[in-house]
């Protein structure tokens, strides 16, 4: 047998072999429930080894919806979303299958190991979760609760898609672009009617490009005004969705969608949460307000808005730190990082990869295979470079997992890794920001989580059953290490002579790591308290807004234009996982950060801790509890100290 499945898609067939997969389930479903004796080995593994089927089925759909959106990829995905939530309520609603789990766990408990038990316990507890105790009437509702969201969801995120490819802005001035890299400026140049024209868009390299180096503040402003305006028709599907969340939650016994939340996640209550955010917000508040102060003074007479942050932050970061991000750029080119981040995780891993020969969807992709000393692990795919109709932003998204099948065959895992870097092209390549490579980072500290699993089973091997509020501690204890002199020099050289960034400027780096963190770390609090508090009860309408206002009274120390409607964007929130979950940045970089600082002070790549991390943290996979993982790891319980020391924030 292959090891890896190869990377397919027929958008012509995708839905009756959908269809043909879902009845293929619903018979081994009726086949299960009738054996008589039911057991972990004939019953409770062969139903956990379905997900991996459809995940197989469905997950090339969502990434190429996701990375070369098309009319007819958006009209197969939004057709297949009711199939498939119809068939997720059938199965979390199921009583019998629910009854058989609790029975397989009254008889066998004792006797399995933890990654069993483990299936048993989250199985049960997202059973509950999905109603299947509940009368027929409240699991009809709860039905039709799931196919609605399932469509507002997706229809928030093409929406946000579709402005953003929607909007350009086209410049003629010469004076307008002056500042701007050249790198850039290349990306934006174009020729019309024998006029040198420039076209900045909303994609995330070429928005960032104008709003820190754009001379022009009001075509910041314009570019601003689009961005934070962009989807306004997602106002009334967060309306829609805030009441069916709100009574979802409240049939199944919760009084918030908020409370729902956690009941899968580490976090043990509500207030919990938000006392950490908020005490988080008024640690942080001193320092953003001292930053906010320097910005002003280097702005000079302006009255300071959001479109002027970015810019004059460039000029008071190259004032503080005598650093230019612009002379950064020529050593990150994007091929000798990522092969520079290879050599890194096998320094500190003793893993290796191997670029493989496959079909792919786009000419830019490429694929990996994983090696773990001289053992084959894994594949990993990369889809790097920005370009029209590819959703913005960055992100993981695992395709195969492993675990051993109801043969004892093994199975390995595989991953793609998602950005949006500057892209290249015949005439230049591809030159990274250092945010960029942070970003790389953090996308493969996901991917190695889901990677490197050694559990057996699937439902709780890799990224898979792993709480929420953990699922960032991986990708925010790796993008840590970008920072690290002794890492930069393994990729850090210029793309034209092969200079290596020299102490000097890897110094000025560091020191410029924490420049307006305090700044960022309220934003991220924003984000976070916004989120949670949304979902801790009803809100609609205008009422949003003003939560928003309110919290910004706490967080935005420059007051963002009325017509900013941040929330009509909200991906993460509103099409994403991280409904009543943004918190989880902050509370998983308290375990990040006290592991890497261990780490770093055992030297990185001679590190016993970086083994342990490996084999405990990254094989665990879901098996256990991260805070019972980080235990074993560290020996001891985590220490939040590390945080704001990582954040260079004094508490």
């Amino acid at each position: 047998m292959q090891p890896f499945i190869d990377f397919n898609l027929n958008l012509e067939t995708f839905l009756s072999d959908l269809t043909t997969l879902i009845d293929n389930n619903h018979q081994t479903i009726k086949d299960l429930l009738a054996i008589a004796d039911k057991t972990y080995a004939n019953f409770i593994r062969p139903f956990d080894l379905m997900e991996e089927e459809m995940e197989l089925h469905f997950t090339p759909l969502s990434h190429i919806n996701a990375v070369n959106n098309s009319a007819e990829s958006q009209k197969v995905y939004a057709d297949a979303l009711p199939i498939l939530t119809d068939y997720s309520t059938f199965v979390g609603q199921n009583l019998a299958i629910y009854e058989a789990f609790k029975a397989v766990k009254a008889n066998e408990y004792e006797a399995l190991n933890h990654e069993q038990r483990r299936i048993l316990d989250l199985n049960i507890l997202h059973f509950e979760l999905a109603g299947a105790h509940l009368d027929e009437a409240s699991k009809q509702r709860l039905a039709e609760i799931n196919l609605r969201k399932s469509t507002l969801t997706n229809d928030f995120s093409q929406n946000v898609l579709d402005a953003t490819n929607a909007y350009e802005k086209i410049i003629t001035d010469e004076a307008d672009v002056e500042g701007i890299s050249e790198n850039d400026l290349e990306d934006a140049r174009f020729e019309e009617d024998g006029v040198t024209k420039y076209r900045f868009t909303l994609q995330m390299p070429s928005y960032i490009a104008y709003m820190t180096y754009g001379k022009n503040r009001s075509i910041r402003e314009e570019l601003y005004r689009a961005y934070t305006t962009r989807a306004p028709q997602n106002g009334a599907i967060i309306d829609e969705l805030m009441a069916l969340r709100q009574e979802m939650a409240q049939l199944l016994g919760f009084e918030s969608y908020s409370a729902y939340s956690l009941a899968s996640k580490m976090a043990p209550d509500t207030a919990t949460v938000l006392k950490f955010l908020n005490d988080l917000a008024l640690t942080s508040r001193a320092q953003a307000e001292r930053e906010v102060g320097e910005l002003h003074t280097i702005a000079g007479d302006i009255e300071l808005q959001s479109y002027d942050t970015a810019y004059y932050g460039e000029i008071l970061k190259k004032a503080q730190y005598d650093i230019d991000e612009e002379e950064y750029r020529p050593y990150f080119e994007q091929n000798t990082v990522v092969q520079g981040m290879f050599d890194f995780l096998h320094r500190m891993f003793d893993i290796r990869f191997e670029k493989v020969d496959a079909p792919l969807w786009d000419e830019k992709a490429s694929v990996y295979d994983l090696y773990d000393g001289e053992t084959l692990r894994a594949r990993v795919y990369f889809d790097l470079e920005a370009r029209k109709n590819k959703r913005g932003g960055a992100w993981m998204h695992n395709f195969q997992t492993h675990c051993e099948d109801t043969t004892g065959g093994k199975h390995l895992s595989s991953a793609f890794i998602v950005c949006n870097f500057p892209p290249s092209s015949d005439t230049s390549p591809s030159l990274l920001r250092h945010d960029d490579v942070v970003t790389l980072f953090h996308e493969m500290g996901h991917t190695l989580h889901h990677l490197l699993s050694t559990v057996r089973e699937h439902g709780v091997s890799g990224v898979n059953g792993v709480e929420w509020d953990a699922v960032e501690f991986p990708s925010q204890f790796l993008e840590n290490f970008a920072y690290e002199p002794k890492v930069l020099k393994l990729f850090a050289k210029h793309y034209q002579n092969g200079e290596v960034l020299s102490d000097e400027m890897i110094a000025k780096l560091i020191r410029a790591k924490n420049f307006q963190s305090g700044l960022f770390m309220l934003r991220q609090l924003e984000f976070s308290l916004f989120d949670f508090e949304l979902h801790s009860k009803l809100y609609q309408g205008e009422e949003i807004q003003a939560l928003l206002d309110s919290i910004r009274e706490k967080t935005a120390l420059i007051k963002p234009p009325a017509y900013n409607k941040f929330q009509n964007g909200f991906s993460h929130i509103f099409s994403g996982g991280y409904s009543a979950g943004y918190y989880s940045y902050k509370w998983a970089e308290v375990l990040s950060a006290d592991a890497y600082y261990a780490i770093v002070d055992e030297g990185i790549f001679d590190s016993d801790l970086a083994r342990k991390y490996k084999e405990i943290v990254l094989g665990g996979g879901g098996s256990q509890s991260m805070q019972d993982l980080f235990k074993e790891m560290m020996g001891r319980e985590c220490e939040t100290k590390n945080l704001l020391r990582l954040n260079g924030i004094n508490g």
